[in-house]
C-alpha cells in the first residue's frame, strides 16, 4: 500500500506501452491499484490492511510481460475500494450520500444492491468502508476526474488498435478470492472444487467463441483448472467494450489469488514467479492466434 495526499501528486492510472504496438491486443488491470489517499483512509472505519480486501493485488505485475510482447497495458493506481471503473459511471447507492444522487444514476442494479457500485460501500465479506455518509460532490469528483478519463483512454487504445490491425482484443485482468467454490457448478468443463482461472465472455456475447475456448484450452494444457463464465462472466468493461460484430473482442480473466499471494498478509508467495512465467507463455500463445479466430462472429446475440 502507498499513501498519497490525493491524485494530484501521482497519476491515477498509466498506460505501459511498447515503443511500437505489434499485436492487436490491449491488456487492462482496473483493480490492482494500491495508492490510497490519506483523506480516503480517514473516512474509512477499516484498517489500512482490511480495506485492501477488494484489491487485485499484483495483477498488473502478473500481466506486465504483455508490454514486451507488443501490447499496451492500462493499469490503475487508484484502488477499487475508492472507485470502481468496472461499473457503469453512475451506479450509486443513494443511502451512501448526504445529498440526492443525480436522476440519471442507476440506483437499482444488482451491483449497487450488493454494495459494489461505482463508489463501493463494502469490501470483502460485507465490511462497510465508510464511517458516515459522503458528500455527493466527492463521488462526482472521482467520476469526473478519474473514471471518465480512464475510460476515454481505454476506448482510445481499442479504437487505435482496430484502426491499425482491423480488429482489437481487450483482455481484462482480475483476481478472485480462493474461497470461491464451484460446488454449485459441478461438471462445468469437468471442473469441481476451486478453479485456478475463470474465463468470462458475457456468455458468448463479448468475443468470438473460438477466442474463449482457445484461452481455456491454453490454460488447461498448462495443468490449470479453468471454468467458463461461472460465477464471473465479465463486468461492465467486458460488456461495454466487447462488440465482436464491430471487431472489438473482450475477454475477462480471473486468477485465483491462492496461486500467488498470501491472502492474509497480502505478500507474494514463492509461486509468484512461476505463475508469471506461465502467464507470459499464455499471453504469447493467445496473441499468436491466427486472424480467423477473431473474424468469427459469436453465436450468441450481441
Amino acid at each position: 500500500m502507498s499513501l498519497q495526499r490525493d491524485f494530484q501528486t501521482i497519476t491515477p492510472f498509466e498506460v505501459c506501452a511498447p515503443a511500437q504496438q505489434r499485436i492487436p491486443f490491449v491488456f487492462n488491470s482496473p483493480h490492482s491499484g494500491n495508492y490510497y489517499p490519506r483523506a480516503f483512509l480517514q473516512q474509512s472505519r477499516l484498517s489500512p490492511h482490511d480495506i485492501r480486501q477488494s484489491e487485485d493485488c499484483y495483477v498488473d505485475e502478473l500481466f506486465a510481460m504483455a508490454v514486451p510482447l507488443g501490447a499496451p497495458l492500462l493499469r490503475a493506481h487508484f484502488p477499487r475500494a475508492y472507485l470502481d471503473v468496472n461499473r457503469e459511471p453512475f451506479e450509486l447507492d443513494p443511502k451512501m450520500f448526504n445529498e440526492p444522487v443525480p436522476s440519471h444514476a442507476n440506483i437499482r442494479s444488482t451491483r449497487v444492491a450488493g454494495g459494489l457500485g461505482t463508489i463501493a460501500k463494502i469490501v470483502g465479506e460485507g465490511q462497510d468502508i465508510y464511517k458516515s455518509r459522503l458528500p455527493l460532490c466527492e463521488a462526482l469528483d472521482r467520476i469526473e476526474t478519474i473514471y471518465k478519463p480512464y475510460h476515454h483512454v481505454l476506448g482510445q487504445l481499442l479504437s487505435d488498435t482496430r484502426a491499425q490491425f482491423g480488429y482489437a482484443v481487450l483482455v481484462d485482468c482480475h483476481s478472485m478470492p480462493s474461497g470461491m467454490d464451484m460446488a454449485d457448478n459441478a461438471g462445468q468443463n469437468g471442473i469441481t472444487g476451486r478453479p485456478d482461472f475463470i474465463i468470462g465472455d458475457r456468455f458468448g456475447r463479448s468475443c468470438s467463441d473460438a477466442l474463449s475456448w482457445a484461452a481455456i484450452e491454453l490454460l488447461q494444457n498448462m495443468g490449470y483448472n479453468v471454468a467458463h463464465n461461472k460465477p464471473y462472466a465479465g463486468g461492465y468493461i467486458t460488456e461495454h467494450y466487447g462488440r465482436p460484430h464491430r471487431d472489438f473482442h473482450a475477454l475477462q480473466i480471473e486468477v485465483n489469488r491462492a496461486l500467488y499471494v498470501d491472502e492474509n498478509s497480502l505478500e507474494c508467495l514463492p509461486s509468484f514467479a512461476g505463475l508469471c512465467r506461465d502467464l507470459t507463455q499464455f499471453m504469447a500463445d493467445l496473441t499468436a492466434l491466427p486472424d480467423y479466430v477473431f473474424l468469427q462472429k459469436p453465436q450468441a446475440a450481441e
